[in-house]
């Protein structure tokens, strides 16, 4: 506890980045009132009651989605569509890259090519969000019957508006934060809409606990919890060091001989992060969003149902791991460029031991990155069926949903990458870090390159 005010109080040393910890603090208040303002005229009180008595199917679907826009989605708010259009502009943007000639030549020009970029990724987001907009009002709100009576085309028009500049504004916060404030600011405000949830999950499973008189359930259940959060912050952090020598450096007019000091390339183990779950799950909600409101009278329908539209159930979970393990080793595909990491190598002058420059280290680059890729995998596709494994032994489904899955993985990834941005403003300033004596360290070696 002594060492925790000592930090805190060090952090509030620092000038700037006191002032950086406040206002990303206060943009994410304005991003929690925005999600809880309604959209004009529709009644939320229907909107609350429908949702309540939805199937399971349903109201998994809604909570999902609701869980990345910071409760806008089954709000209604104005910023029901959230920071998703966003990010999914940006993995266009990043598939693009890799199939069209002029994209990859921006991707390569530095800054100037950086703002290109993301000036594109913003009007995609604009053009994603127009679609989506009228679907989220006629699937959701209209058929819950929470339109006002009176909705024509100005409501319609003047409501796609509201929703498309909402999200927008989410956007524009998160690059404040990003820019002006501490952390990623897009990751950070998934990040508390998910974690916004938690407390609420946890009192009612604690309340539970209670009504069924089995307080030993609730005690293993957090350190099941904890067990889960610390074996997944070893994974993220996890690392396959390769070692590299590197050229003599010039100091004025001798050469010094830097071979004695080792350095290193460091592979995650986890290198495609978070995103083969959300591609994944992506998917697996289409056949949600298509059957979610049929009836069980069709057998066809009732079998799609069974087999696809239960997420705590068998066939689903089988399948949710297969597409998890293939995107998983799609994306990091996309991220690791082994050609592109031994030309760099090559033209730095450096060389891994053992191993020729050129073709015979991209060969060697790109064996190892699909060694340490399959059990990356594995790891994604446990963390993702861990959330049914736990409905099974009879948690709730909102706590069940923090024991793993995209959520997990996104708290302890913004998490994580936050600490280590306020720990470099206080190493900096010759102060302690948070994670000084701790065994998993938030900082990475000097002599590791990451410039590759």
């Amino acid at each position: 506890m002594k060492r925790l005010i000592t930090n805190i109080q060090n952090i509030w040393k620092v000038e700037e980045l006191r002032q950086r910890i406040l206002l990303t603090l206060g943009l994410i208040l304005v991003y929690r009132i925005g999600s809880h303002i309604i959209l004009p005229g529709v009644n939320y009180s229907i909107l609350e009651k429908a949702s309540e008595g939805g199937s399971q199917s349903q109201r998994t679907l809604e909570s999902l989605l609701s869980m990345f826009s910071g409760g806008g989605f089954t709000h209604a708010s104005v910023m029901a569509l959230g920071i998703m259009p966003y990010i999914s502009a940006s993995i266009i943007m990043q598939l693009l890259g890799m199939a069209v000639p002029a994209v990859q030549k921006m991707q390569n020009e530095g800054e100037s090519g950086r703002k290109q970029i993301n000036n594109y990724t913003r009007i995609l987001t604009i053009v994603i969000c127009a679609l989506q907009a009228p679907s989220y009002l006629s699937m959701y709100v209209e058929q819950k019957g929470a339109l006002p009576a009176d909705a024509g085309t100005f409501w319609w028009t003047q409501t796609i508006l509201v929703l498309v500049a909402g999200s927008m504004f989410a956007v524009w916060l998160g690059e404040r934060i990003t820019e002006k404030g501490i952390g990623n600011g897009i990751s950070l405000l998934i990040a508390v809409g998910i974690l916004s949830r938690l407390p609420g999950a946890f009192i009612a499973e604690v309340g539970k606990s209670f009504e069924a008189g089995n307080m030993i359930k609730l005690v293993l259940e957090i350190l099941a919890f904890m067990l889960v959060v610390l074996s997944t912050i070893l994974i993220v952090q996890g690392v396959r060091r390769i070692p590299l020598n590197t050229a003599k450096r010039v100091v004025g007019a001798r050469a010094v001989d830097e071979q004695g000091a080792r350095n290193y390339l460091p592979i995650k183990v986890n290198a495609s992060g978070v995103m083969p779950i959300i591609f994944a799950q992506a998917i697996m909600t289409i056949p949600i969003m298509i059957f979610v409101s049929a009836t069980d009278s069709g057998e066809q329908a009732g079998f799609i149902q069974r087999l696809l539209t239960n997420p705590y159930g068998l066939n689903y979970n089988i399948l949710l791991c297969i597409l998890i393990i293939v995107f998983t080793y799609f994306y990091t595909a996309i991220m690791i460029n082994p050609r592109k990491i031994a030309d760099d190598l090559k033209r730095s002058g450096g060389f891994i031991p053992g191993i020729r420059p050129g073709e015979d280290t991209a060969s060697y680059i790109d064996t190892l990155v699909s060694r340490i890729t399959f059990p990356g995998s594995l790891f994604l596709a446990a963390i993702a069926v861990i959330p049914a494994i736990a409905k099974m032994v009879g948690i709730n489904d909102g706590f069940a949903m923090f024991f793993g899955g995209t959520s997990l993985l996104i708290m302890v990834g913004v998490v994580l990458d936050t600490l280590q941005q306020i720990e470099t403003y206080l190493l900096n300033r010759h102060m302690d870090g948070l994670m000084e004596g701790s065994r998993v360290r938030g900082r990475r070696s000097p002599n590791e390159l990451s410039g590759f």
